[in-house]
């Protein structure tokens, strides 16, 4: 079993949208769907269910209701040899949970991307999906909404990190392919007891 420290799965993470054709094996999604499953959830209401996806057509189905990567559209959409061997469809069971499931899924679905992470398993969390679409091909029951995808699979590319210069949010990748993801500085985000107060002056 190969494990990395929290802290360096943290820091190292990158979102993946290139994947080697390999199959992740099935003990080693379940132990994903796992650290998901055990994340915090307010009021212990536990509203998220997950549809674990590696059957090959439903794969194809899948990926066709996803977009990708929009600031580097269409170089961030995975060609045919690139793409996901598995999803997780993220769920918010309504009658656990009628309103606010979003945050549980997001606490759930970083535990599983670190998880995951740790496996050598790279994943590309996906808000921009056809909702309407995706409940059709996987019978979804109207209770259920669909709060986003996961697309996993072992890693092709190594994305690399900036700091983020002038504002500009956007990724973008090298003459060589390399994703360069630009990300703000700690002591622009973080303040010492008093907002505005640099963390240096503690």
């Amino acid at each position: 079993m190969r494990t990395v420290d929290v802290y360096d799965a943290i820091v190292t993470r990158r979102t993946i949208r290139k994947f080697l054709q390999r199959p992740v094996e099935r003990e080693t999604l379940l132990r994903l769907l796992n650290a998901a499953r055990l994340a915090p959830s307010a009021s212990n209401l536990q509203p998220c269910e997950y549809i674990l996806v590696t059957d090959k057509r439903l794969l194809e189905e899948v990926f066709s209701t996803l977009r990708w990567a929009a600031y580097i559209a269409p170089r961030g959409t995975p060609k045919e040899d690139e793409r996901p061997v598995a999803y997780v469809v993220v769920l918010i069971n309504t009658k656990k949970r009628a309103e606010g499931g979003e945050v549980d899924c997001a606490a759930a679905i970083e535990n599983l991307i670190l998880a995951a992470w740790g496996e050598g398993i790279g994943a590309c969390w996906m808000g921009s999906v056809d909702r309407a679409r995706i409940k059709e091909v996987l019978g979804i029951p109207d209770h259920c909404k669909v709060d986003s995808v996961i697309a996993l699979g072992y890693k092709a590319e190594q994305p690399v990190v900036e700091d983020l210069r002038d504002g500009d949010v956007r990724y973008w990748k090298d003459e060589k392919g390399t994703l360069h993801v630009p990300k703000r500085r700690l002591e622009d985000i973080a303040f010492s007891n008093r907002y505005g107060d640099k963390l240096s002056s503690c």
